[in-house]
């Protein structure tokens, strides 16, 4: 089950999901996104993942069509993470990887200074 929050705001568009993104809830997704970025299409896109606890093939390539239009993601966790790494998502696509309500930061940062001193 995917549940799917949407708003549009005075700094665009935004989805924040929650659960299994896989199966018919891809679909759902697809046909959600396709009709907001109609209505605006030149709106800042972006999808909060940090409560997504899966995500199967045909989610995997609907981010990367997605992202392939310029949408922004919020991310948590290593599995979600990797997933947007193998897209080929830059940190200015990855918005934070942070839970809710700490401050965002850059995908990356995090790891910063892990093996520093090696």
């Amino acid at each position: 089950m995917l549940r799917i929050s949407y708003a549009d705001t005075s700094e665009g568009q935004k989805w924040i999901l929650s659960g299994r993104l896989s199966g018919a809830w891809v679909e759902e997704l697809r046909s959600f996104w396709l009709q907001a970025r109609e209505r605006d299409p030149q709106a800042r896109a972006v999808v909060d993942l940090r409560e997504v606890t899966f995500i199967d093939e045909s989610g995997v390539n609907l981010l990367a069509e997605m992202h392939g239009h310029g949408t922004e993601f919020l991310v948590a966790g290593v599995e979600n993470k990797h997933v947007l790494d193998t897209l080929g998502t830059t940190d200015s696509a990855c918005l934070g990887t942070q839970k809710r309500p700490t401050k965002q930061m850059q995908c990356r940062s995090h790891f910063d200074g892990l093996t520093e001193g090696r």
